[in-house]
């Protein structure tokens, strides 16, 4: 089955200033749960001018101690059977296509921790608005689908869905603070 979730936000900033910010999000002190991150590959087409970036993120793994918190204790009992899933970190692996030109940078990202429970795709762009060409927006759609874990499929999306949505507006504030720290107060209309 599965679910998604959308995120759209304008960024009052302009795109290069967004993307560089973007670039040294992480790891951040106001996210411990991002261990680090690394550049794995990067170039650039001398035709078209785009730096293509593989970065893998090294994330603690919050989801055992959540479930623990969140759910009853029939989840609990099905967590233990599922070691698999108490590994203390969870690799993330994001491919970035950055157009300088055209003003845009298309993002995808997968997870490569669980692959035979779960699927955690995003697909994001950030690009200059069609409000204002001295601003940023960013639109982002992640999907999340559960297998093995028969009935309880569904309440693990719905659980996901909201963590997934919560981790992507702090991902919104910590962009916010980093660009007003480093660019100063945002561009007005």
């Amino acid at each position: 089955m599965g679910v998604t979730v959308d995120v759209h936000q304008v960024y009052k900033y302009p795109f290069e200033q967004v993307v560089a910010s973007f670039l040294r999000k992480y790891p951040n002190p106001m996210d411990k749960n991002v261990i680090s991150v690394k550049i794995v590959e990067e170039r650039k087409d001398e035709t078209t001018g785009i730096i293509y970036r593989k970065r893998i993120a090294i994330c603690q793994n919050v989801i055992p101690e959540i479930l623990r918190k969140a759910l009853s204790i029939l989840v609990i009992i099905f967590w233990r059977k599922v070691s698999i899933l108490k590994v203390p970190t969870v690799q993330l692996e994001e491919e970035s296509w950055l157009n300088l030109q055209e003003r845009n940078m298309a993002i995808r990202s997968h997870c490569l921790t669980w692959t035979q429970y779960a699927s955690l795709k995003e697909e994001s762009v950030f690009r200059e608005s069609m409000e204002n060409p001295n601003w940023t927006e960013f639109i982002q759609r992640g999907r999340i689908s559960i297998t093995g874990a028969g009935f309880l499929n569904y309440i693990l999306e719905t659980f996901a869905s909201t963590f997934l949505r919560q981790g992507a507006q702090k991902g919104i504030r910590i962009m916010e603070m980093l660009l007003k720290e480093q660019c100063g107060a945002p561009l007005a209309e």
